[in-house]
């Protein structure tokens, strides 16, 4: 199973945008788990390299550089999230999937 992790500000938006696009992809046969953590943890999270792609929110892309950083020395993509595909719609869940489909 691929795993993919969204940083978010809080977790909060991100939480519910994890679950929906592991949802939506589970119903298309993909074999994808999508999870979500604070900013705060980010970091630890990507040294730890427990994931196969990190996700950058539209509001931490202040941060995106530190994360990129990060994940280089892990040897992981990590990608910008743009807005279109931060809504919990199923037009922003399917474009957060094809995300993930396309860079994990």
């Amino acid at each position: 199973m691929a795993k993919a992790l969204i940083i978010c500000a809080a977790g909060m938006s991100s939480s519910l945008m994890a679950k929906k696009t592991t949802e939506f992809l589970k119903a298309k046969g993909e074999d994808v788990e999508v999870d979500a953590i604070s900013a705060t943890e980010g970091g630890k999270a990507i040294a730890d390299a427990n994931f196969d792609l990190y996700l950058i929110s539209p509001q931490t892309k202040m941060y995106y550089k530190q994360f990129e950083d990060a994940a280089a020395k892990v040897g992981k993509p990590i990608v910008q999230i743009p807005p279109q595909a931060y809504i919990p719609i199923p037009m922003g869940i399917e474009k957060m999937a094809n995300l993930i489909k396309e860079n994990i």
